[in-house]
């Protein structure tokens, strides 16, 4: 295990396919790319890790030529502050060969002296627009720390995790859940709410205005898909309720006795209306 370190030193990683609902994740890696000063240091070749039948090449033109674009890793030095340069990763989640696969990651980030691997995901769930999209921050300094309370399938991100602590380095997982009845779009809020966890971890302000313009535009949308459904409008109502109840619970959990006896009061005159 390695000295704990001076300072940190920053990866943010992200992956597309089934870590990805509603591209929340990899768009925030795009949209550090293309809002501060980036420049592409490292790429990972793609034979051997994908499925070209599942993950295919693309064919694009420029400047009047065809060119194949090959399925690959690409990281990037982000300027975020003046004090302040992270590396970040993109890319496709590898059909085969995970451990190698990560391995190599793991090799481009010792090489670049990174101390704190952070991963993020997205995921379908069962919450409502109308409220913050729940967001898990987990983090973990040797692999017995990880997953917990998960028991199911995992993605990339985690054996990416749990490989970077057994080589020494901090871990932090974090998934944003955006809303299952939204899953044909794009979550700029999902992004959003990302980018603001990303801030409180890094201990820098992002600029997130552009991106809290669009995630705006999101949940109109969002809202506007609702109004013309009216079993989707119940449903929607259902998860507020539920949200609503488990934040009281929340916040009961966190007081005295007398105010936390207060609340459940409150909260039980609430049940009652809803019936």
């Amino acid at each position: 295990m390695r000295a704990e370190p001076m300072h940190e030193t920053f990866m943010i990683s992200a992956f597309e396919g089934w870590n990805d609902a509603s591209q929340a994740a990899s768009e925030v890696i795009h949209y550090l790319i293309g809002h501060y000063e980036s420049k592409l240091i490292h790429e990972i070749n793609s034979d051997g890790y994908y499925d070209y039948q599942a993950t295919r090449p693309m064919l694009c033109h420029i400047t009047g030529r065809a060119r194949i674009i090959w399925p690959h890793t690409s990281f990037y030095d982000i300027t975020l502050s003046p004090d302040l340069h992270v590396l970040v990763q993109i890319a496709p989640e590898p059909n085969y060969h995970w451990k190698d696969y990560c391995r190599e990651v793991l090799h481009v980030a010792e090489d670049y002296d990174v101390t704190h691997v952070i991963t993020l995901g997205s995921m379908y769930a069962a919450c409502p627009h109308t409220r913050p999209l729940p967001v898990d921050i987990s983090s973990a300094t040797c692999s017995c720390e990880l997953d917990r309370e998960y028991s199911g399938p995992i993605g990339i991100t985690t054996i990416l995790d749990q490989m970077a602590c057994n080589a020494g380095m901090r871990t932090t997982s974090m998934w944003v859940s955006i809303p299952k009845y939204m899953n044909t779009d794009m979550c700029a809020q999902g992004t959003l709410e990302l980018v603001h966890g990303l801030s409180t971890i890094l201990g820098v302000p992002l600029d997130t205005k552009d991106l809290a313009a669009r995630a705006e535009t999101w949940k109109m949308k969002a809202s506007t898909i609702a109004a013309c459904d009216d079993r989707l409008s119940a449903y929607i109502a259902k998860l507020e309720r539920e949200y609503d109840l488990a934040q009281r619970a929340r916040t009961i959990a966190s007081l005295g006795a007398p105010q936390a006896e207060q609340l459940v009061k409150e909260a039980e005159a609430f049940l009652k209306r809803m019936e």
